[in-house]
């Protein structure tokens, strides 16, 4: 049997998708919602309770081979090229998400739910905003690396690297998702 390739959309049929569904209501409510300053941003929806919406069943580590520790521009489980194209910033960025302003409880979940529903689409590369915070020393930047290596994110995540100033430098990261191999996407 012939595995076909699927084709991923562009930006620009996003960007399209996105401001014709605008108009649309939906027919139940949503987990996420879509912001709308940035087209690629996946949020969660703000609530006070604790009931939140269960997230995709992530793989789980095998007992025969531990995970590698995530460090930030250290890409030690992927091939060469790939690894040069994440730390140069030559890979496309499918989705952002900027952590700016949320508490250090709030960032963590936004992440865990961001990376869950990202790789369930079947997205690569990701850009998470964290900010440099004082003098480089941010809460979220720091707590990153952490949450990347926690039991429930680490086999989500291939590997972690700073961004380019262009994509927002020491305080924003590309995170390379493995791929959904689980046939849900």
């Amino acid at each position: 049997m012939s595995h076909r390739r699927t084709r991923h959309p562009t930006h620009e049929e996003i960007r399209l998708w996105r401001h014709v569904m605008r108009a649309a209501s939906p027919l139940r409510p949503t987990q996420f919602a879509v912001d709308e300053a940035n087209d690629n941003e996946i949020l969660p929806p703000p609530s006070k309770t604790k009931a939140e919406a269960p997230l995709p069943k992530s793989p789980k580590p095998s007992l025969k081979s531990k995970l590698a520790e995530l460090v930030p521009g250290k890409v030690v489980d992927v091939d060469k090229r790939t690894a040069l194209r994440l730390t140069k910033g030559q890979m496309a960025i499918e989705g952002r998400l900027d952590l700016h302003g949320l508490t250090e409880d709030r960032a963590h979940g936004a992440l865990k739910h961001f990376l869950s529903m990202s790789q369930s689409m079947g997205r690569r590369c990701v850009l998470v905003i964290t900010g440099k915070g004082v003098e480089g020393k941010g809460v979220l930047r720091t707590q990153m690396p952490r949450w990347l290596n926690a039991p429930e994110l680490r086999p989500l995540v291939l590997a972690v690297s700073e961004a380019l100033p262009k994509d927002g430098g020491s305080g924003a990261f590309y995170v390379l998702l493995k791929r959904n191999r689980s046939g849900e996407a």
